[in-house]
């Protein structure tokens, strides 16, 4: 393991339904706590650290609108989630003596701050977490896209996501034994290969404008390793 960072600004794509754990919804106070550990350690260490977190753990507007909704107002619902989540995260941060600062992409002062590019970044630069809700304020684009475009908006080095696999592979692991993982791959042949390492959308804007898409297991540990192992994950890029 090098004693040197990889990256030096990241944004840390976190799912939702990470957060709700074995019960499958709402939020686990002692993964919320985990993480929040994890990530100050990390901004502890001098990485600038932005977050983008999924809210499929509280609402998805894609099942909300299979069962008959509006895909717009489900879609709604869903952002809110997201910022839920971010401001339980936030909370967490509190109690791990962690400077953190929430953005939404739709305004809801006083909960917490509406998007601005150029803050954000002083914000990154200062030692802040800033955790980036609401996706990018419009309906039809998922929390993927909201974190490409965040990442490229605000300089990070790096998208790290966070799954329930080590990387990416030929095939589903789950479903094939014979799948074998990547240390890195083309944006074009994830693509081509409809791997599913982010969204369309997502994947295009990063191969645009080459941001880098690591994709690793989010256990104990395992973003301070990502940070300085080429071994753990699988990078994404040209």
């Amino acid at each position: 393991m090098s004693p040197e960072p990889r990256f030096s600004r990241i944004l840390l794509k976190l799912s939702g339904e990470a957060l709700a754990g074995a019960k499958g919804h709402g939020i686990d106070s002692a993964i919320l706590s985990a993480m929040a550990s994890e990530i100050a350690a990390v901004v502890l260490s001098g990485i600038q650290v932005a977050v983008v977190i999924g809210g499929g753990n509280l609402v998805r507007g894609v099942e909300a609108s299979a069962g008959g909704m509006n895909r717009a107002a489900g879609d709604s619902m869903g952002m809110l989630g997201t910022v839920m989540n971010c401001l339980a995260m936030q909370d967490a941060l509190d109690k791990q003596n962690c400077p953190s600062v929430v953005m939404s992409g739709i305004r809801m002062e006083p909960i917490c701050e509406f998007f601005d590019r150029r803050r954000a970044t002083s914000l990154l630069a200062s030692g802040s977490v800033v955790l980036f809700g609401a996706g990018t304020g419009n309906p039809f684009f998922t929390t993927d896209t909201a974190a490409a475009l965040r990442a490229i908006e605000t300089d990070c080095n790096v998208i790290m996501k966070a799954t329930k696999v080590d990387g990416v592979y030929t095939a589903d692991p789950k479903k094939d034994p014979t799948a074998t993982r990547f240390a890195s791959i083309t944006y074009g042949e994830v693509l081509a290969r409809g791997l599913g390492v982010m969204d369309v959308s997502a994947t295009a804007l990063c191969q645009d404008h080459t941001m880098p898409i690591l994709i690793f297991k989010m256990v104990e540990g395992n973003l301070t390793r990502a940070l300085h192992d080429d071994s753990v994950g699988s990078l994404v890029t040209c």
